[in-house]
C-alpha cells in the first residue's frame, strides 16, 4: 500500500474543529444518533469489479466500497497494515490470522497488568506477535499514535466512534464504521465487516460458519436453557431504583437468544433503536416472565435485589435464577462475545447459567 501522510497533533486539532463547525450547520446534529443510515443505506460491501459472491471468487476485486451508518469507505487495494479500535475489532483480526499493527488496548476484565484480555493474549502468542502496539484510549482516541501505526485500514465495525472521529480518522485511512448505531453490532456483524475491511470476506464467512457451529454444539449440551426467556442487565447495587436491560442488537443480548434463550415479549415490547433499555425499579415487572437475568456484580448482590421491595417480587430474582458474573473479569469482558472470546469461556457461561436454570422448577 501506498504510504499515507501522518496526521500530527496540531493537524488533528485543526480538522476536528472544522468538523465540529460543519456539524453545527447541519440539522439536529447528535453523535449517539443512527448518523446516516437508512433504508436506502443498508448494510452492505459493493464491489466494483464482480456482482459474484466471494466463495465463488478466488480473491477479492478491488476497489470494494463498504457502506454504514457514517457514510460509505471505499478501500482501494488490498490492506498490508491493519489498525482496530475500541472492543473486540482486534480480536476479529486475530481470529482470522492477522496481527493489527496498532489497536485498543482492553479497558475491562484484565486481571494480569497486561493490557489483553487473556484469549487475546493466547492468539497473539499463537501467532508469535509477543509485544503488540497497543492504543490507550479510556479518555478518547489516540489519534496520533492511530496515525503513527501507518494503517491501510482502521476497523471499527463495533464501536462507538462519533461522526467527528470518523472524520478525523478518514484522514489517516479507511474507516469501516457501524452498521446502524454506536455500539449496535453482533459478532457475525463485526466479523462480517471487519474481514471485508481486511479483505478477507470468504475467510470471515467461514469463521461464521465454524463459530456458529461451535455455539450450536455447547448449547446442545444444556437442554435444560432451549427456550427459557432470559436478559443480560446491568444494574448498579449502590442505586436499585434503576435497571438497563442490553436489547436485542447488542451482542449481549444476542447471544443469549443464540444459545436458545429468547428474550420476552415484555421486555421486547419497551425496547427503542437504542442498545439497551432502562427500567425504573417500579417497572422492574417487565422482567416478570423473564426466566434467567445474567448481570455483572458480586456475591452480595442477589441478596441485595432480594431484600429489596419492588426488585424482590421478580420471580427470576425471587428464586435465585440470577447468574451474577464477578465484575471486571475475563467472564464479565466475554459478555459482550467475538469468536476468540466464545471459544474462551462459553463452557463456563453455560455453566453458570444451567445452574440458574435448575432453580426453576425447584
Amino acid at each position: 500500500m501506498k504510504a499515507r501522510k501522518k496526521l500530527t497533533v496540531p493537524m488533528i486539532i485543526s480538522s476536528l474543529a472544522l468538523v465540529l463547525v460543519l456539524a453545527g450547520c447541519g440539522a439536529n446534529s447528535n453523535s449517539n444518533s443512527n448518523a446516516g443510515a437508512s433504508a436506502t443505506n443498508a448494510p452492505s460491501a459493493t464491489n466494483a469489479a464482480s456482482e459474484a459472491p466471494a466463495s465463488e471468487q478466488s480473491a477479492t476485486q478491488y476497489p470494494i466500497t463498504i457502506k454504514h451508518a457514517l457514510g460509505e469507505t471505499v478501500i482501494e487495494e488490498k490492506p498490508e497494515r491493519v489498525v482496530t479500535i475500541s472492543w473486540a475489532n482486534h480480536d476479529i483480526a486475530l481470529a482470522l490470522g492477522v496481527v493489527p499493527v496498532g489497536f485498543s488496548e482492553a479497558n475491562y476484565g484484565v486481571q494480569d497488568g497486561s493490557r489483553l484480555l487473556p484469549w487475546t493474549k493466547a492468539k497473539l502468542e499463537e501467532l508469535g506477535a509477543t509485544e503488540p502496539n497497543l492504543f490507550q484510549d479510556t479518555d478518547g482516541l489516540d489519534f496520533e499514535a492511530i496515525s503513527d501505526a501507518n494503517p491501510d485500514v482502521i476497523l471499527a465495525a463495533y464501536s462507538g466512534i462519533t461522526p467527528e472521529e470518523y472524520e478525523t480518522l478518514s484522514q489517516i485511512a479507511p474507516v469501516v464504521a457501524y452498521q446502524t448505531a454506536p455500539w449496535v453490532a453482533s459478532w457475525r456483524e463485526q466479523v462480517q465487516y471487519d474481514s471485508i475491511g481486511m479483505g478477507l470476506q470468504a475467510e470471515g464467512e467461514q469463521l461464521i460458519k465454524d463459530t456458529e457451529s461451535l455455539i450450536k454444539e455447547k448449547a446442545a449440551a444444556h437442554p435444560e436453557l432451549a427456550g427459557k426467556k432470559a436478559a443480560f442487565v446491568y444494574i448498579n447495587p449502590a442505586d436499585l431504583s434503576t435497571l438497563s436491560v442490553y436489547a436485542p442488537g447488542d451482542p449481549r443480548g444476542d447471544f443469549l437468544i443464540e444459545l436458545g434463550m429468547p428474550f420476552s415479549d415484555a421486555l421486547a415490547s419497551l425496547a427503542t433503536d437504542s442498545f439497551y433499555l432502562q427500567l425504573s425499579a417500579e417497572n422492574a415487572d417487565a422482567l416478570n416472565d423473564t426466566d434467567i437475568i445474567i448481570t455483572y456484580g458480586d456475591d452480595k448482590l442477589l441478596a441485595a435485589l432480594q431484600a429489596d421491595p419492588l426488585l424482590g417480587k421478580v420471580p427470576a430474582i425471587q428464586r435465585g435464577s440470577v447468574v451474577v458474573i464477578e465484575d471486571n473479569t475475563p467472564l464479565a469482558a466475554a459478555g459482550n462475545p467475538n469468536p476468540l472470546s466464545v471459544a474462551y469461556t462459553i463452557d463456563e457461561y453455560l455453566g453458570l447459567i444451567g445452574e440458574a436454570a435448575k432453580k426453576i422448577n425447584e
